[in-house]
């Protein structure tokens, strides 16, 4: 069965678990062993990940041939223009 964890990705994260330039990243709070994320946000965004340890549903969920219908909310500061 695959292990599916939920992750609220805080502001100034990456979107992975490691990083040569040594900023923070998943490995900051996720100490599970073979998850991945499923998807990225971008560091300077926060939000929901999912991550899973199931390479098939890691794969339909983040391949854009899959054109998987996904939906973002978003914050901006300022008039849109």
């Amino acid at each position: 069965m695959a292990r599916l964890l939920l992750f609220n990705k805080p502001f100034n994260v990456l979107s992975q678990f490691t990083d040569a330039d040594m900023r923070e990243t998943l490995a900051n709070y996720i100490r599970d062993k073979g998850v991945y994320p499923a998807g990225r946000l971008d560091r300077d965004s926060e939000g929901l990940l999912l991550l899973t340890d199931d390479g098939k549903l890691q794969a339909r969920i983040s391949e854009p041939k899959h054109k998987l219908a996904k939906s973002y909310w978003a914050q901006v500061e300022g008039q849109i223009t």
